[in-house]
């Protein structure tokens, strides 16, 4: 019963919070239009960039370090002289990979033969102000190019195909002390109707798009199940 009734009020607040925007808006606008530009730029919702520390990296500093890790293998990484021993790789459903395992699969993938004019798109570089050790840093990463040779062991030959990749967040994570990369993370994609990889990140989006999609659901676009059918057709029936 107590499920049940947890699933209601989920369904109601659902149902509200996505089918009324211009009633909050519309309540929100007179505070907004009476904020001067100090105010706004002052609120404590706004977080400032890490200051520089002492005996820490300078947020600039970060920013290079993995530029420079990027650079290598046009955009892929995979340097291992600029990984930690305790270096780990996350992406949304593969992981987390040690130092070795990831520079093996790394090696394993000849990109640049499969896409010889690939061009890799990274911006929105900035360290991240909440992190304890502030050493982590964040970017958007895009890219597009065409599939013109193999991708072995996935695609035996060049499918011709353009690949354009949705927005996906990516962090580097760096040590202080030694300035090497301790995680890395991408293929967070944040907006799935960008682009031609089904929303997927990473390799598994590129695999899509030249039409050899992996054969299990983390590797193919996302479908809604139908529990989550039942729970917004009672969000909006409770709504009439």
């Amino acid at each position: 019963m107590i499920r049940l009734s947890l699933f209601l009020s989920a369904s109601i607040i659902t149902a509200s919070a996505f089918s009324a925007p211009s009633v909050i808006r519309s309540s929100m606008a007179p505070r907004g239009a009476t904020l001067s530009s100090h105010e706004v730029l002052d609120n404590p919702m706004f977080i400032p960039p890490p200051p520089a520390e002492e005996g820490r990296h300078t947020p600039d500093e970060l920013i290079a370090i993995a530029k420079r890790f990027l650079v290598d293998s046009n955009g892929l990484g995979g340097d291992p002289s600029l990984l930690a021993e305790n270096f780990t790789f996350e992406g949304p459903v593969v992981g987390p990979l040690t130092k070795d395992a990831f520079v093996k699969a790394i090696g394993s993938v000849d990109f640049p033969r499969a896409f010889p004019n690939w061009i890799p798109q990274f911006y929105g570089f900035h360290v991240d102000p909440l992190e304890p050790m502030a050493n982590r840093v964040w970017y958007t990463a895009r890219g597009r190019g065409i599939n013109e040779g193999p991708l072995p062991p996935f695609a035996p030959e060049g499918s011709g195909r353009e690949v354009v990749n949705p927005p996906q967040v990516c962090s580097i994570t760096i040590d202080h002390d030694t300035g090497l990369i301790t995680r890395y993370t991408i293929g967070y994609v944040v907006d799935r109707s960008v682009g031609n990889t089904g929303g997927l990140g990473g390799l598994y989006g590129i695999l899509y798009a030249i039409g050899t999609p992996l054969p299990f659901p983390e590797a193919r676009p996302w479908k809604k199940s139908w529990q989550y059918g039942v729970f917004q057709k009672i969000g909006a029936l409770l709504q009439r």
